[in-house]
C-alpha cells in the first residue's frame, strides 16, 4: 500500500465504543484508507507505540462566529484534540445582518458571550449581508479545523423585525413567513439548523434581553417547518430553570416532533433547583423512545466561571470602591488594593452586596469557590473551598479571598463551581453522560472570553473520567471516545467522520495517555485591539490530524490549515476506500 501517512502500533479506540485493538492505520487523500496491519510505507510515518489513536473530536457547542472572520486557529477548542466544531449555538451570531444592524448583533454578542464590543468591531469585517453570503466568506478561509454552522436566530430576527425584534413584540406572520424563507435559503446553503435562546440570562450589552426570547410558538412552527421542507437542520435550543421552564421545553420539543426534526438542548445541574435535570432527562428519554430525536448537551464538569483581576468578575467586582478603580493597570490596581484601608473599605462594601445583583451575589458563594494549582482537581473536595479554608483559619472568607486574588502579582485565577455541583460531586454529569442520547458539550470556545475556559473539556473527559477519578465511578475508555467523537458527529448530521475505519475522513488523535493533562488558565492579548482572553493549554497530544494533515505534533501547531467549512450534513462512505 502507498500510503500518504501511516500511523503505526497504536491502540486504535475507533469511536464505535467498542473495545481498542492494534492496529496501524493508512491514510490517502484525506481518507482512511486501511486500518490493522498495513504493509508498505507512507510518505510520513507515525509511530504511535505506546499511544492512543482515536477519531478528531467534534465540538458541538462553540462560539467561533466571529474569531472564525480573523483568525484561522479555532483555540483554544482545538488545542484539546478537536477536529470539528459547530458554531451559531444560543441564537447569537452575524448572519444574516443589514448594514444598519451591525452594533446590535455586536452589543448581543458583547453580552450575551462576553466578547469585548472592541475585538467585534475590529475583528469583524462584515463582507456579506446575507447568511448565504457569510457561508461563502468562510468558505474561502482556511482553519485548522472544520467547521460548521447553525443560523443564529436572534440575527434572522433582526434582520426581518429591525428594532422591533427587541421590543418583546411578537413577529407577525408576515414576518415569520419571512424568517422561514431565510432559513430554508440557508439550510439549502449549508447551514446545519438554527440556534435559539430562551433564557433572561441572555442580554445584549445594552441591557436589552435576547430578541428570541420574545418568539412565540407560532414563530418557532415557522422555522421548524422551514427545517422540514428543506429536509435538514436541528433545532438547537437553551433554556432558563424558571418558573416557566418546562412549558417552553415542551414547546420546542412538541415543534420539533411535528416537523420530525432532531432537537438539541444544554442540561446541567442547576445549584438554585439541583433535581429539574431528572425531570429534563426523562423528558428527552419519552420523545426519543416514541421515535424522535432529541439530544442531551452535558458539560463534564462544574460549569467554572473564573474569578481574578484580570477577568471580567471577581467577588468585589461590584462595589463602589473597585468599581473606582477597575479600568486602572492591573499594576496600579495591584498596589491600590494592597493598601490595607483599601481593603477595609472594599470588604465592608462587599458584605452588603446590591441583592438586585444577581451575579454579584453568585461570586461570593465562598463554599463553591477553589484555588486553581498546579493539577487542579475539576471535582474538588468540599474542605479545599475558600469558605472552608477560611472557617480553619479563623479568618472571614472575604478577607482571604481578597488576599488570595492578590497572589501572582495581581493574576491568581480562582474556581467558581457556578453549576453541575450543587453536592459537591459529579455524580449527576455522570448520570447524564450515561444516557443514550447526551454528549459532550457546553465548552463555549470562542466565547466568555474573561469568565469561562471550559473548550478544554475534551482533555477533562479522558483524563479526569477516564483515567484519574478517584470520588466515584469512571467510564471505560471506549465509551468515551465514542461519546467525544462518533456520537456528536451523528447528533449535527456527520456521518462522514467519528469512525477509525476505511472510507471515513482522516480527522484522528494520537494521544499519550499517560502523560495527558491540563495546563492552568492563563490570560492572554492577542485578539483585535489587544483584546483579552483566557486560554488553557494541554500537554500528551502526540499528534492531531485533520484531513489527513498533521496540524499539530506535541502541542505545537505545524502551521497547516487544511479545515475548511462544511456545508450541511454529509453521508457515511458508501464504499470502503480501495
Amino acid at each position: 500500500m502507498t500510503a500518504d501517512l501511516i500511523i503505526r502500533n497504536g491502540t486504535v479506540i475507533d469511536g464505535s465504543g467498542e473495545p481498542s485493538r492494534q492496529a496501524d492505520v493508512a491514510i490517502r487523500d484525506g481518507v482512511i484508507v486501511g486500518v490493522g496491519e498495513v504493509t508498505g510505507t507512507g510518505r510520513e510515518e507515525i509511530d504511535a507505540r505506546g499511544r492512543l489513536v482515536t477519531p478528531g473530536f467534534v465540538d458541538v457547542h462553540t462560539h467561533y462566529d466571529g474569531q472564525a472572520t480573523w483568525e484561522n486557529r479555532l483555540v483554544p477548542s482545538t488545542n484539546h484534540g478537536v477536529t470539528t466544531v459547530v458554531m451559531g449555538n444560543c441564537g447569537v451570531g452575524f448572519a444574516p445582518c443589514k448594514p444598519e444592524d451591525r452594533d446590535i448583533l455586536i452589543k448581543l454578542m458583547e453580552g450575551v458571550e462576553d466578547i469585548p464590543n472592541v475585538v467585534l468591531s475590529e475583528g469583524v469585517n462584515w463582507q456579506w449581508t446575507s447568511y448565504p453570503d457569510y457561508l461563502d466568506f468562510l468558505g474561502g478561509r482556511q482553519f485548522d479545523a472544520d467547521v460548521c454552522s447553525y443560523v443564529p436566530h436572534a440575527a434572522l430576527r433582526t434582520y426581518v423585525m429591525g428594532d422591533r425584534a427587541y421590543s418583546r413584540e411578537p413577529a407577525t406572520p408576515d414576518e415569520i413567513q419571512q424568517m422561514a424563507a431565510l432559513l430554508e435559503e440557508s439550510i439549502h446553503a449549508g447551514a446545519f439548523g438554527f440556534g435559539t435562546s430562551q433564557t433572561m440570562f441572555h442580554r445584549s450589552s445594552d441591557g436589552r434581553l435576547t430578541p428570541t426570547l420574545a418568539a412565540t410558538e407560532e414563530e418557532y412552527a415557522g422555522l421548524a417547518a422551514a427545517l422540514d421542507r428543506a429536509g435538514a437542520g436541528l433545532i438547537q435550543f437553551v433554556i432558563e430553570y424558571n418558573d416557566d421552564w418546562e412549558q417552553v421545553l415542551d414547546m420546542g420539543l412538541r415543534q420539533a416532533t411535528a416537523f420530525n426534526r432532531p432537537f438539541s438542548m444544554s442540561l446541567v445541574q442547576s445549584h438554585g433547583k439541583p433535581r429539574i435535570w431528572r425531570r429534563i432527562l426523562d423528558k428527552f428519554d419519552a420523545v426519543n423512545t416514541a421515535g424522535g430525536e432529541a439530544t442531551l448537551q452535558v458539560l463534564p464538569r462544574p460549569l467554572g466561571v473564573l474569578l481574578g483581576l484580570e477577568l471580567t468578575l471577581n467577588p468585589f467586582y461590584s462595589t463602589p470602591t473597585y468599581l473606582a478603580m477597575a479600568d486602572l493597570p492591573l499594576a496600579d490596581r495591584v498596589r491600590e488594593l494592597r493598601r490595607p484601608e483599601t481593603k477595609e473599605r472594599i470588604l465592608a462594601e462587599g458584605n452588603d452586596p446590591d441583592p438586585t445583583m444577581e451575579i454579584g451575589m453568585r461570586v461570593r458563594d465562598f463554599g463553591q469557590l477553589y484555588e486553581m494549582d498546579e493539577g487542579f482537581d475539576y471535582e474538588p473536595a468540599r474542605d479545599s473551598s475558600i469558605g472552608a479554608q477560611a472557617e480553619r483559619l479563623g479568618v472571614s472568607p472575604e478577607s482571604l479571598v481578597y488576599d488570595k486574588l492578590l497572589e501572582k502579582d495581581g493574576r491568581n485565577i480562582l474556581y467558581l463551581a457556578f453549576s453541575n455541583y450543587a453536592d459537591f460531586s459529579l455524580e449527576p454529569c455522570r448520570q447524564m453522560l450515561l444516557n443514550d442520547h447526551a454528549v459532550p458539550g457546553l465548552g463555549d470556545g470562542g466565547a466568555h472570553l474573561g469568565v469561562i475556559c471550559d473548550g478544554s473539556i475534551y482533555t477533562h473527559l479522558l483524563t479526569h473520567w477516564g483515567r484519574d477519578r478517584v470520588q466515584g465511578e469512571r467510564f471505560s475508555l471506549p465509551y468515551l471516545i465514542h461519546l467525544m467523537t462518533r456520537r456528536c458527529a451523528e447528533m449535527v448530521g456527520l456521518r462522514d467522520r467519528g469512525l477509525v475505519a476505511p472510507g471515513y475522513r482522516a480527522d484522528l488523535n494520537v494521544i499519550d495517555l499517560d502523560n495527558l493533562g491540563l495546563e492552568l488558565p492563563r490570560v492572554v492579548r492577542d485578539l483585535p485591539a489587544g483584546g483579552r482572553r483566557l486560554m488553557q493549554d494541554a500537554r500528551g497530544y502526540t499528534a492531531t490530524i485533520v484531513g489527513g494533515t498533521v496540524v499539530t505534533r506535541d502541542g505545537q501547531h505545524t502551521g497547516a490549515l487544511p479545515g475548511k467549512l462544511v456545508r450541511g450534513p454529509q453521508p457515511a462512505p458508501s464504499l470502503p476506500a480501495a
